[in-house]
């Protein structure tokens, strides 16, 4: 009858990072528990690493569409602005005229 070992997540980075320096085998025998082990233990590792960095870009195409969608609103909303502005000064460069033709200056 086998009494399967528990380890807590501290030990097991330890071992991963053994594991990475002098390879699964050797850590380990310095370690005294089976190499299948210590291989679960260092692909779970890479599993969380690469699910870590799916997770970071997925947010990170998140922020960049709201970004865009903010820069779109903006764009739109300084075309809108341009235009009010030709406009205005269409209409003062109009009232202007229409003061001078009248014979009527600011005092």
């Amino acid at each position: 009858m086998s009494t399967v070992k528990k380890y807590d997540e501290e030990y097991k980075k330890e071992a991963v990072k053994l594991a990475k320096k002098v390879g699964n085998k050797a850590a380990a025998e310095q370690l005294g528990i089976p190499t299948g082990t210590v291989g679960t233990w260092v692909r779970s590792s890479r599993m969380a690493a690469v699910a870590e960095t799916s997770k970071e870009e997925s947010e990170e195409h998140g922020v960049l569409y709201e970004l865009r969608k903010q820069l779109k609103e903006k764009e739109k909303e300084i075309k809108r602005l341009k235009e009010e502005n030709e406009i205005l000064e269409e209409a003062a460069a109009f009232f202007a005229a229409s003061r001078r033709r009248s014979g009527k200056t600011s005092e």
